[in-house]
């Protein structure tokens, strides 16, 4: 009887878990538009869905009722026993397809910004391609100094 009650409350648990909305601090009536109950007993759950009534009271805070509404179920455990372990590793895999790759050379700061490394090899700035331009033309002492002094003309042997 005791591992009965005990998964029924976990039924419970997990039924007001999932209808669950946000986390508020406070609440304002006048948002407030249905309720969804839960109960555990006699082997049963139950869940009742009520539509919330904001009626006139004497004073600043309005009379509240409940009017049945939407779907109403009697839920009721059939099975008691957990599956077998290889059953239950078998249940949690994840293929490989949903597992997300590691992205190589990525990282991320405290403040979400992404920040990618990339490598490169040094450049040699002497061989940049600029636009060729009269005044940019090495002189003809320029490249006989790059050369090895070799003068580029040749001289006429009789």
């Amino acid at each position: 009887v005791w591992f009965l009650s005990q998964e029924k409350c976990c039924i419970v648990s997990v039924l007001s878990d999932f209808f669950r909305g946000p986390s508020v601090s406070s609440i304002r009536l006048a948002g407030l538009e249905h309720v969804l109950h839960f109960t555990a007993a006699d082997g049963k759950i139950y869940m009742r869905s009520y539509k919330v009534l904001l009626k006139k009271s004497g004073c600043k805070i309005p009379r509240i009722e409940l009017e049945e509404m939407g779907p109403s179920l009697d839920l009721v455990m059939r099975r008691t026993h957990l599956a077998s372990d290889d059953l239950y590793k078998l249940s949690l895999k994840q293929p490989k397809a949903l597992k997300p790759k590691k992205k190589k050379n990525i990282s991320h700061d405290a403040l979400g910004t992404t920040y990618g490394r990339i490598h490169m090899q040094k450049q040699d700035l002497g061989k940049l391609q600029t636009r060729k331009m009269k005044g940019l033309k090495k002189r003809p002492a320029e490249k006989s100094a790059e050369d090895g002094g070799d003068s580029p003309k040749k001289s006429k042997s009789a």
